[in-house]
């Protein structure tokens, strides 16, 4: 289990009952196992972030991202938030909400084409 702050606990519930529409939409297509039976939680506690969607078993987190992460502070966080995870072994696929609206498939398909890669 990858390590996170307890006091966040309470914070991700509130998340996972106010998610955004992209977050909705995405989520109907990870929950359940649907894609390569694997097991996707959201809104999950890991170190001192809770990140939008996250897939132990191909070590993968998915940020849907809204405007905010993509003026120059909120790259930088998101640079730094996304080192943290990976020295925890994990890779941050990052998707505009716009995209994951608009093209749900693809994007469906992109998750699913990296998660196939971290078969064994």
């Amino acid at each position: 289990m990858k390590p996170y702050n307890q006091n966040l606990k309470q914070a991700s519930r509130v998340l996972r009952n106010n998610m955004t529409d992209a977050e909705k939409l995405l989520w109907s297509r990870l929950r359940n196992k649907q894609i390569l039976g694997l097991q996707f939680y959201r809104q999950k506690p890991l170190l001192n972030y809770i990140v939008d969607f996250y897939c132990p078993a191909a070590n993968l987190v998915i940020e849907c991202d809204g405007s905010q992460h993509f003026t120059v502070v909120g790259l930088e966080v998101d640079r730094i938030r996304d080192q943290a995870l990976a020295h925890l072994g994990l890779k941050v696929l990052r998707l505009d909400n716009g995209q994951v609206m608009e093209q749900i498939d693809d994007v469906v398909e992109v998750v699913y084409r990296y998660c196939l890669k971290q078969s064994p």
